[in-house]
């Protein structure tokens, strides 16, 4: 088979188990994150790996919105507080770093949101909300839920998500793309 046909056979697959797993998705948890979202002070974000680059893709998304939003690990980050809201992303909820920042968090009286693979483990006892992703955990190497390599799934419907949340506040809070294109980025 020539390249061409597997590429295109290999995104349909993708687009396939996306669209499988977006009819899994418990839509009212998402509402209910969108609504800590707007009631945080600030938002702050962490991820590992490619669920990390998706939590910077979000983060970047929130503040084009003109969200006060913070990624966790860059040295500008202030320290979280009462009242700001943590999204944190672990496929199998029990990646150290994100848990003890969530830890951190609650401690400090933050409000947590995590986006897991389940709602069974040490990152979701910590959360105020999970927003169960039921993907392939990293180290799931069967064929059960997806035939992609490792927590691929989980990344992509990580950003898909991310970017469904923000068109929702894109769409009800009565912007367009005029007022948020100040935002973007111009030193590049």
């Amino acid at each position: 088979m020539e390249a061409t046909a597997i590429l295109e056979q290999n995104i349909q697959l993708i687009i396939e188990e996306n669209r499988r797993l977006a009819e899994r998705i418990n839509y009212s948890e998402l509402e209910n994150g969108i609504t800590l979202i707007r009631n945080a002070n600030r938002v702050f974000f962490i991820g590992t790996g490619r669920s990390g680059l998706a939590m910077k893709c979000a983060a970047m998304r929130l503040m084009h919105l003109g969200l006060e939003v913070f990624v966790v690990g860059e040295v500008v980050t202030p320290a979280i507080t009462e009242g700001d809201l943590l999204v944190v992303a672990s496929g199998s909820g029990t990646t150290s770093s994100v848990v003890t920042a969530a830890e951190k968090a609650r401690m400090a009286g933050a409000r947590i949101v995590a986006f897991s693979t389940g709602n069974h483990n040490p990152l979701a006892a910590l959360a105020t909300l999970t927003i169960v992703i039921p993907a392939a955990e990293k180290q799931d190497f069967s064929t059960k839920v997806s035939q992609q390599y490792a927590g691929s799934l989980f990344e992509q419907f990580l950003l898909l998500l991310s970017d469904a949340i923000f068109k929702y506040l894109f769409d009800t809070e009565g912007k367009n793309k005029e007022m948020l294109w100040p935002k973007h980025a111009n030193l590049e």
